[in-house]
């Protein structure tokens, strides 16, 4: 029983976003539109749950490149209504359409000179003929049994101002590097801001050792620089092959006599490299698709010379994974 209900319920929304999608037309073009040509900013308002949903439109637009804000309809109507200004988009959120929070702010929203976005369920509603832009949120029935608690409205209305954000989005031509920068706190901020130059070993840091190095010598290197690795460079300093930890044990295992070898006689050819520019999520990609635990880092325009080396503990410890 409580698995048929929960099944019922989400087929009532999923039925209510499929005929949204089908109900899309030539006003929702005109409203974002509106948007990109607006001199100021959004304003979503909305009371209850459609406000709750309000603040959320507000947010993912505010996060996605379109400057937007809440404001609650009855602090409005008790002063915050001077947070509107000439030029704004004010995007009223009501079911009904007949709030009464939101139809007596209306007016005013006219007076300063701000553009009306309408989202309701009724079309003949005050909102819906108050707006100069109306959008249709009805849905046939709602996902609560008794009709009563916004179910399937509030799940469209979200629909809707999803659908709004993504599309000024791309619109906008938004980048991942934009959103970063709205977004520099967290895992997600770590991922889009943190590159590979600032993660990386550089200078004396950066284990390092000439091809007929021997053994003994590069293994003093790899033990200091704590890394578990060495690079191998030809006499033009450019990156030929790479020793790691793991290459030790298995010339050991073989009985090989590795203090008096070059360490050419060892290292592995091609060794995997990265640009400095790249996001430090790339290195942790390759990482993971090569199975190792180090990239080599280059410049952009020098394939060659290492400039740094990252690992993966380096990665880990700043969250990028």
């Amino acid at each position: 029983m409580i698995v048929a209900e929960a099944k019922r319920v989400i087929r009532v929304e999923a039925e209510a976003l499929a005929s949204l999608a089908e109900s899309i037309d030539g006003a929702f073009e005109k409203a974002v539109q509106m948007i990109l040509e607006a001199k100021g900013r959004v304003i979503v308002t909305g009371m209850g749950k459609s406000g709750l949903i309000g603040q959320k439109i507000a947010s993912t637009m505010a996060s996605t490149g379109t400057p937007a804000f809440f404001l609650h309809p009855a602090e409005g109507i008790h002063g915050d209504l001077g947070m509107i200004t000439r030029g704004d988009v004010v995007i009223a959120i009501s079911n009904s359409g007949e709030t009464d929070e939101v139809v007596r702010i209306l007016p005013i929203v006219k007076r300063l000179g701000a553009s009306l976005i309408a989202l309701a369920g009724n079309p003949n509603s005050s909102l819906a003929k108050s707006g100069d832009i109306f959008l249709d949120i009805s849905v046939k029935e709602e996902a609560c049994p008794l009709g009563l608690a916004p179910t399937a409205s509030t799940t469209v209305t979200l629909a809707m101002g999803d659908a709004l954000a993504v599309a000024l989005l791309v619109q906008r031509g938004f980048k991942a590097e934009d959103f970063a920068l709205f977004h520099p706190g967290g895992a997600l901020g770590r991922k889009l801001l943190l590159k590979v130059e600032d993660m990386m070993h550089g200078g004396a840091e950066m284990p390092l050792v000439a091809q007929d190095t021997l053994m003994r010598e590069a293994l003093f290197t790899i033990t200091s620089k704590k890394l578990g690795i060495t690079g191998v460079t030809d006499a033009a300093g450019a990156l030929v092959g790479v020793i790691t930890d793991g290459d030790l044990r298995r010339a050991l295992e073989k009985g090989l006599d590795i203090i008096n070898l070059p360490a050419s006689a060892l290292m592995k050819g091609n060794p995997k490299r990265i640009k400095r520019s790249e996001l430090a999520a790339r290195a942790l990609q390759q990482m993971e698709q090569y199975s190792i635990t180090s990239l080599f880092v280059f410049d952009d325009d020098d394939a060659s010379r290492p400039v740094g080396i990252v690992h993966l503990h380096d990665l880990l410890k700043a969250g990028i994974a």
